[in-house]
């Protein structure tokens, strides 16, 4: 496995992070350990969650996912295999919600506690606070570093121009910067991230460790007609929002590549991210086993560039 250097910040990251967003909510806790032993097994080391997983479910407060993550931190000693990032800003109820330093102490410490360590590789900040000021968000994080409680910091959900303006204010102050960046990107989102974040962190040297990788699954090929909505928790979503015509013609092109080269959809769609170079690890979930070794698979694929061309021509946005 060659690990890639996330931004900066000196971490050392596999080139797919496993999205924890599944553990607690499709997984149970049980299979969680399993996926979480077959990743480290299969060479990777990244794993992402944050603390508002899984609080969209009924009955659940959040935290569910760094809770089940702790569990098998404690009972596998297995921590210092894993480069651990998670997330504070989503509302978590009774007003803790945004980034202000109070709240950034407050959260960062009920995260450690349900993860059952002593300390977060990669902390970032869920959604930008238009409420409060950059220097007093960087500056809770420097006191995170400081402390030993965080060794870097990444942003999520950004615009391009809040962006360069943390970054600009990091410069100025001599605060941590964000070392990463947590957009929505896949071969069915582009427009967003390549118009202006693209080309933002390649000149600014951030890493960027997109979410969504597989679209919720549609680019797996899973959902091809609105019959296949039954076949997850989030498939409603997922085929409102992609199954469309140039939904179907990006699943066409994936479906031709694919057949080249031997392998799945989703595998494919992995790999065409890998080649952008400003990607540095995608995060993609699994809800098996067979699911993990597949991604896993992905890693090792190098598309031509007359495989790129089709996929960029049959993704994009008339």
């Amino acid at each position: 496995m060659e690990y890639r250097s996330l931004g900066r910040s000196g971490l050392q990251v596999s080139p797919l992070a496993f999205g924890g967003n599944v553990f607690g909510w499709t997984v149970d806790e049980a299979m969680s350990f399993r996926l979480l032993d077959a990743w480290l097994d299969a060479g990777f080391n990244f794993v992402d969650t944050a603390d508002v997983y899984s609080r969209w479910v009924p009955g659940h407060e959040g935290g569910e996912s760094e809770t089940i993550i702790g569990k098998w931190l404690r009972q596998t000693g297995k921590r210092n295999r894993v480069v651990l990032a998670t997330k504070v800003g989503k509302p978590m109820g009774d007003d803790k919600v945004g980034l202000s330093a109070a709240y950034i102490r407050e959260a960062v410490d009920a995260s450690l506690r349900r993860l059952k360590t002593d300390h977060i590789d990669l902390y970032q900040s869920h959604d930008d606070d238009a409420k409060t000021p950059l220097e007093e968000t960087a500056g809770a994080f420097a006191e995170l570093i400081k402390a030993g409680k965080v060794r870097a910091i990444g942003a999520s959900n950004f615009t391009a121009p809040r962006l360069a303006e943390a970054l600009d204010v990091a410069e100025r102050t001599g605060l941590p910067r964000y070392e990463s960046l947590q957009p929505l990107y896949n071969l069915y989102d582009r427009a967003v991230f390549e118009a202006e974040l693209e080309p933002l962190c390649l000149e600014r040297g951030v890493g960027v460790i997109n979410f969504y990788a597989l679209a919720a699954g549609f680019l797996t090929g899973k959902y091809r007609t609105e019959a296949d909505a039954a076949k997850s928790a989030r498939g409603a979503t997922t085929t409102k929002k992609y199954l469309n015509p140039r939904g179907l013609r990006i699943l066409d092109a994936l479906d031709s590549v694919a057949q080249r080269h031997g392998v799945s959809p989703g595998q494919i769609a992995i790999a065409w991210q890998l080649a952008r170079p400003a990607v540095t690890a995608p995060i993609a979930s699994a809800t098996s086993i067979a699911q993990l070794d597949e991604l896993a698979a992905a890693v090792a694929l190098k598309l031509n560039a007359e495989s790129i061309t089709a996929l960029d021509a049959a993704s994009e946005e008339s």
